[in-house]
């Protein structure tokens, strides 16, 4: 991909190259020692930037980019979200704070919980129960 190409819109009207490496270390810091699959924060950035690059824009709004990664790790680890999302928003207060917390444990977010199951490894997943043949009756019973 040709991330030269997108320029990002800062806050301050300033403009900078679109640097993933640059995205790829605030997202290392917000998903530090959370059990997160391998590969996926790489998969992150990489969808980020294909979302950018398809866009079709030359320039974008470096607020764009950080509800896009909001949205996207939202789905991943709800606790590098809150990170993130308190870095990214500059929570003002605590009050703010609980209150995305808050919305994030409200019951209709079952969308979210659901693509965040996709990505736990297979070995953290539960189990069924496997069905085994007693020697003695010939029933089977779950184990």
């Amino acid at each position: 991909m040709q991330s030269n190409a997108l320029r990002v819109v800062k806050r301050d009207q300033r403009r900078e190259d679109f640097n993933p490496e640059k995205l790829r270390a605030s997202l290392l810091t917000a998903c530090a020692k959370r059990p997160l699959p391998t590969g996926s924060i790489d998969k992150l950035v990489s969808d980020v930037e294909a979302d950018l690059q398809q866009s079709g824009r030359s320039e974008i709004a470096s607020r764009a980019i950080g509800e896009l990664v909001i949205d996207k790790i939202k789905g991943i680890d709800r606790v590098a979200y809150i990170r993130f999302a308190s870095v990214y928003r500059d929570f003002d207060d605590i009050e703010t704070f609980k209150e995305e917390i808050e919305a994030l444990l409200e019951p209709h977010e079952e969308q979210d919980e659901a693509n965040q199951l996709a990505l736990i490894p297979e070995e953290v997943m539960p189990v069924k129960p496997r069905r085994h043949r007693s020697r003695r009756n010939g029933k089977s019973r779950a184990v």
